[in-house]
């Protein structure tokens, strides 16, 4: 009997090792993975890359705490500084922690400003977290349903509602900044274009408001660029990242640029085990293959294949309502709860995810090939169309 804690609706699995864009089970069973843990093997499994810069960096030291010079930190802030035009970078250990560390700065923001209680504006159907302010910023009740109270300085409106957010900026004085995903994963694969962020950003700098980007899920190359706010020509003054960063060590990032940048100081915020010579280790490697071997093209092209595919495969099928997507992050709507394909595409060898109840959901590796992608649709049209023929 395991003592885990009861968190998760496990699949029937377990894998033992992986190569590439497969996984392997424990009885040798092969699975073709368009999830990527999530969004999170950017490199898909055992990439001899990323393998040896974790062997070497384990064998010389893992951490040291952030009471000292870490060189590899600094190195991997001047990265991701130099892709994204941030200005200063705070490391942490996942997605819910960035997300924290750009409401804490929200918060102190409008505190200098002498707003005496500061309200970040956030979307429906976001989702930014499970931590307590995360969660409250999260547009999903179910999530949020038996952890009330939630925490308060949260106004909530349709995604990519330009006029709702000047309507708010108008009529609430305490408003400071305005979050959101450049495309909600959780949410269901939904896609802020690229007017509405130039808007969004010119709103912002009107009423001198932070715009925090989350990029949790849709950064480091998964949309075809670096960050998805890249697409639109714009910059916020607030930048998270997690999850593809390290390929499956975790770190996350939290950015700041002009009117968020010089907020903290000493004392004002802190993580433990955040940006550590492993993890940064991992995201550097990362970061270096991700552009020597071309992966962000690879994902705009590989992300048009599969959707090509599964709109001819699934051609004049009743009830698929849409296949959206930005390079590989990709999901398909339908007019029903289907949640069931999960299992059943276990159980052929392939991994997918459900989010939203009716979206099929794809997250490959940025290393998924031609090949993978057609092995991809050739499993998962047949189950949506069978499901949909019931």
């Amino acid at each position: 009997m395991s003592h885990i804690m009861n968190t998760y609706a496990r699949l029937p699995v377990a894998f033992s090792h992986g190569e590439g864009s497969w996984l392997f089970d424990e009885t040798g069973k092969r699975y073709l993975d368009a999830l990527s843990g999530i969004a999170v093997s950017t490199l898909g499994h055992n990439h001899p890359r990323l393998v040896r810069a974790i062997a070497q960096q384990a064998a010389c030291v893992l951490h040291t705490s952030n009471l000292y010079r870490i060189p590899l930190q600094e190195e991997l802030s001047d990265r991701l500084a130099g892709l994204s035009g941030m200005d200063e970078v705070f490391f942490c250990n996942s997605g819910c922690e960035a997300n924290e560390a750009a409401i804490k700065l929200a918060r102190m923001f409008g505190h200098r400003k002498g707003v005496e209680v500061p309200t970040v504006i956030v979307m429906e159907n976001a989702f930014h977290g499970r931590t307590m302010a995360t969660l409250s910023a999260t547009g999903n009740r179910k999530a949020q349903a038996g952890f009330e109270p939630l925490v308060a300085g949260f106004v909530r409106v349709p995604y990519k509602d330009i006029e709702a957010i000047r309507r708010i900026g108008e009529h609430n004085g305490s408003v400071v900044a305005v979050m959101l995903e450049m495309v909600q994963g959780e949410g269901g694969i939904n896609i802020a274009d690229e007017t509405f962020q130039r808007e969004l950003r010119a709103v912002c700098d009107e009423r001198e408001w932070l715009m925090i980007c989350d990029e949790v899920q849709c950064g480091i190359g998964r949309t075809g660029h670096w960050f998805g706010f890249q697409r639109a020509g714009v910059k916020p003054d607030v930048m998270t990242l997690a999850k593809g960063l390290g390929s499956g060590v975790p770190i996350g990032a939290c950015l700041t640029s002009g009117r968020a940048a010089g907020l903290f100081g000493p004392g004002n915020h802190g993580s433990t085990f955040g940006g550590n010579p492993l993890a940064c280790a991992a995201a550097l490697e990362t970061l270096a293959t991700i552009e020597d071997d071309g992966l962000m093209v690879n994902a705009e092209k590989i992300g048009e294949s599969i959707k090509t595919g599964l709109r001819e495969a699934l051609a004049g099928c009743v009830g698929v309502v849409d296949i959206r997507g930005r390079g590989l992050m990709i999901g398909i709507e339908l007019d029903r709860p289907c949640g069931v394909l999960v299992g059943q595409a276990l159980e052929t060898g392939l991994l997918i995810n459900v989010t939203a109840e009716r979206v099929v959901r794809l997250l490959p590796p940025l290393t998924f090939s031609e090949q993978d992608a057609q092995k991809l649709v050739a499993l998962l049209a047949p189950l949506i169309r069978k499901l949909l023929d019931q």
